[in-house]
């Protein structure tokens, strides 16, 4: 493969990484205009949500199946209009079962999505013989924050949700579509699907994985509650105002993509498992302040802490499970995957709960527990690490920028 090749192909999956942050940014930032546009009662609407991560889950199941027979870019390439799609119709129909349909394809394709596109930065990752994992999954954040922004423009102008997605799908759609024909996978992953997975999938050890599984889950468990919670604990707990509750999650946003975009070189230096045992330390500090905060400022501290250490933690674990079985990384990847909508399906459920029954505050110690519990998985991160950072890194395979 030459080197023009496998940068074209990094730039394109940057592209769709950042396709589907906009994406999933502008479903998750309307839920409540979704929610008012299908008359979806507040005893249903839990339902809608839990069923969308999943039937995510089933969606990386079945594409674990599915790259035996073709390549993971094959099922990125086509997986990415149907989730577009799907945003639009969600924002297009009028009764419920139009909501229901347009958010379960959205579910499925959307766990086929996040499966593939991590297959093949792992793929890549290994072909460059060095980390850029983080650099996909920033281009994912920044358009999160692209998406979060657009969301936000729709609701203050009082725009429709078709109104508010139809420009995003209208030119990304397309973008993405035609940036999939430079797509590319490392050398290894070039062969027949069926001779590279063949035995790979029997070879994946889920004893061994489930170390990498349980460290997603805390991350996302981590993130949901972020995402689900900080608007309201601000409000509620640290007394802020209506207005000033917004600012934690975009700072979260922020921040993550700020530590995105440096770790690559932090793990390049300083190899994965020293930036994994670094990064769970910061974000258990990020919810400890957050426990502990006497006021709106200090509270929005610790979330800036928690968005710049749990932002490592995710690509490392996809990055971590390739290098475990570099036979079969595409088989644990689509199995990793799942974990991360168990973390989302649980995180936030379990924090209203805790909150509800005791505290609040008190809720924010749990994911700073299972958070810090990372540091005793942390040593499954540094599987022929050497390849990656540390200051042994292997010679490359190739030499591109």
């Amino acid at each position: 493969m030459t080197n023009a090749r496998l940068r074209h192909g990094r730039a394109s999956l940057a592209v769709s990484f950042f396709v589907q942050g906009v994406t999933f940014a502008l479903l998750v930032t309307r839920i409540p205009a979704i929610q008012d546009r299908y008359g979806i009662s507040d005893g249903l609407l839990p339902v809608f949500l839990a069923a969308v991560p999943i039937l995510a889950g089933v969606g990386s199941v079945v594409t674990e199946k599915l790259v035996v027979r073709v390549r993971p870019r094959v099922v990125l390439r086509w997986a990415q209009p149907v989730v577009m799609l799907a945003l639009l119709g969600a924002g297009a129909g009028n009764a419920l079962w139009e909501a229901a349909l347009a958010l379960g394809v959205f579910g499925l394709s959307v766990g086929a999505l996040d499966a593939s596109m991590n297959m093949m930065g792992v793929s890549l990752q290994r072909a460059y013989g060095r980390s850029i994992m983080l650099g996909f999954h920033a281009a994912y954040s920044l358009g999160g924050i692209a998406g979060a922004s657009m969301a936000w423009a729709g609701a203050h102008w009082d725009l429709s949700l078709l109104v508010s997605y139809l420009p995003a799908v209208v030119v990304l759609l397309p973008v993405a579509f035609i940036g999939s024909r430079w797509y590319a996978e490392g050398m290894e992953s070039e062969a027949k699907p069926e001779e590279a997975q063949g035995k790979g999938a029997a070879s994946v050890s889920f004893k061994l994985l489930m170390p990498l599984c349980l460290v997603m889950s805390f991350a996302y468990i981590g993130d949901s509650t972020v995402s689900n919670w900080s608007a309201k604990y601000l409000q509620d707990v640290l007394g802020s105002s209506e207005q000033l509750s917004t600012v934690p999650y975009n700072v979260y946003m922020v921040t993550t993509l700020l530590g995105r975009a440096v770790g690559d070189f932090g793990v390049r230096r300083f190899g994965a498992v020293a930036v994994v045992r670094g990064g769970s330390v910061l974000a258990a500090a990020g919810f400890a302040v957050v426990a502990l905060a006497g006021g709106a400022w200090s509270g929005m501290l610790g979330f800036t802490m928690l968005g710049l250490g749990l932002c490592v933690i995710v690509p490392q674990t996809f990055a971590a499970a390739g290098r475990m079985f570099p036979g079969a990384s595409d088989t644990a990847i689509a199995r990793l995957n799942v974990f991360n909508y168990v973390g989302f399906l649980v995180g936030s459920p379990l924090v209203g709960a805790l909150g509800d029954a005791w505290s609040y505050r008190g809720a924010m110690l749990v994911p700073m527990v299972l958070v810090l519990a990372t540091l005793v998985y942390a040593k499954s991160f540094g599987a022929e690490s050497a390849r990656y950072g540390g200051g042994h890194e292997r010679p490359r395979t190739v030499d591109v920028g």
